[in-house]
C-alpha cells in the first residue's frame, strides 16, 4: 500500500462528492444533490482512503482517532452506496478489490490536488520555503556535481535543510525511507515517476597519454581485447559493460579487467595514471578531456547519449522546497560545460 499519502483527516472538508448531479439539473438542484452525496459518501472515502493507505482497520482507526468498528461502518456504508465491495478482509491481512483498486486511482489525483492547495496556502502564510530535503544521487554524479551546488542553493534558501544520500544502486521509490527526488543517469522507466531531463551526458571510452605512449590506442572494437581495462563494479555486483554503436545499433562489450573498483572516482585516478581504459561519463571525463590528460578513444563509437535526469514521484506533490531545489540544480547544472570534445584537439596517434 502506499504510505505515502497524505492524512486523509485533512482532507474531510474538502472531498468532492462521488455522485455528481446530472448537468441538465438546475442550480438549486445541483447544489442539494451534491450536499445530500457529500454529506452521505465523505466519512466513507475518508475511512476507505486511510484504511487502503494504512493497510488495517485498526491502524486506520489509530489515525483518524475513532474505533475499529467506525472505521468499518463508514466504509461498508461507502461500499453500499457504491454497490461494490472495495475490500478483500481475512484475519490476516487487508487487501483492494479490484474494484478498491480503481475506486483509489480515481480519488487520488483530487485528493493530490486538495492536498497541494492546502500546502500552497500554508506556504503563502509561512514565507520563504522550509523544510527537510531528501536527495539521491549515484555516487559519482552525486560527488562531483550534485554536492558543490548545495552550499550555493542553501545560501538562497537557508531555512531549507539537505540530507544527500548517495547510491549506485536502483532507485527504491517505494521503500520507507524514500528520497524525495533522484539524480539519475539515464531515464527510469517506472509510470509512477516523473523524469525530468537536465543536461546530455556524453559517454566516452578514456585513456591517459602515459598509457597511449606504452600500449597504443585501440584503432577499433576488435583491438579491445588487447588492452588492460578498468572495471567498475556496480551496486548489483556486476562488472559494467563499455557500450559502443556500430552501424546504429548498440553493442555490449565486457572490459578485459586488470584492476577493479567498485568508486567511479578510483576507477578515474586509475585512468589518469596510466592503468588502463576505461568508459566514463562526461561529468567525470570533460575536464580532462578538454585539458588533455586524457584522451578520447573510438570517439566514432561512443554511445548515444543516455541524460542526467531528476526523478520524483509523480503520485506526490510537489512543496515549494522540492520545487526551488529543481530549479536551482537545473539552472547550475545547464550551465556547466560538460562537452566531452576539446576544442580543436586531434586524436592521439597510436
Amino acid at each position: 500500500m502506499d504510505d505515502d499519502l497524505p492524512s486523509p483527516a485533512s482532507l474531510r472538508p474538502h472531498l468532492r462528492g462521488l455522485a455528481p448531479p446530472p448537468a441538465d439539473a438546475a442550480p438549486v438542484a445541483q447544489g442539494a444533490a451534491l450536499a445530500a452525496s457529500f454529506a452521505t459518501s465523505h466519512a466513507g472515502v475518508i475511512a476507505f482512503l486511510t484504511v487502503a493507505t494504512e493497510g488495517s482497520f485498526a491502524k486506520a482507526g489509530d489515525r483518524l482517532g475513532i474505533g475499529r468498528s467506525a472505521v468499518s461502518r463508514s466504509v461498508q456504508k461507502l461500499e453500499a452506496q457504491l454497490d461494490a465491495r472495495l475490500f478483500l478482509r481475512t484475519t490476516r491481512r487487508t487487501a483492494l478489490t479490484r474494484e478498491g483498486e480503481l475506486f483509489y486511482e480515481n480519488c487520488r489525483p483530487g485528493v493530490e490536488r486538495i492536498v497541494q492547495a492546502l500546502e500552497d496556502m500554508r506556504e503563502l502564510r509561512r514565507g520563504p520555503p522550509r523544510g527537510h530535503l531528501r536527495i539521491g544521487a549515484s555516487v559519482g554524479f552525486g560527488r562531483r556535481l550534485v554536492a558543490p551546488l548545495l552550499a550555493g542553493f542553501q545560501a538562497a534558501h537557508p531555512e531549507i535543510s539537505i540530507e544527500l544520500g548517495l547510491d549506485d544502486g536502483p532507485v527504491d521509490f517505494s521503500a520507507a525511507d524514500r528520497v524525495d527526488l533522484w539524480f539519475r543517469e539515464g531515464r527510469l522507466e517506472d509510470s509512477r515517476v516523473i523524469a525530468q531531463r537536465l543536461v546530455s551526458l556524453p559517454v566516452r571510452l578514456c585513456a591517459s597519454p602515459a598509457y597511449a605512449d606504452r600500449h597504443g590506442l585501440p584503432q577499433g572494437l576488435d583491438d579491445l581485447a588487447r588492452h588492460r581495462g578498468v572495471g567498475w563494479r556496480q551496486a548489483s555486483g556486476r562488472v559494467a559493460e563499455w557500450e559502443f554503436q556500430v552501424g546504429g545499433q548498440l553493442q555490449r562489450w565486457p572490459p578485459v579487467s586488470t584492476l577493479t573498483f567498485n568508486d567511479p572516482d578510483l576507477v578515474l585516478q586509475a585512468v589518469l595514471d596510466g592503468q588502463g581504459l576505461a568508459q566514463l561519463p562526461g561529468y567525470q571525463a570533460c575536464e580532462a578531456l578538454r585539458s588533455r590528460r586524457l584522451v578520447d578513444c573510438l570517439p566514432q563509437h561512443a554511445p548515444a547519449d543516455r541524460g542526467l535526469w531528476v526523478c520524483y514521484l509523480s503520485r506526490r506533490q510537489l512543496p515549494a522546497r522540492i520545487r526551488v531545489f529543481i530549479d536551482h540544480m537545473a539552472e547550475r547544472i545547464r550551465a556547466l560545460d560538460l562537452a566531452c570534445e576539446p576544442p580543436g584537439a586531434q586524436p592521439v596517434a597510436a
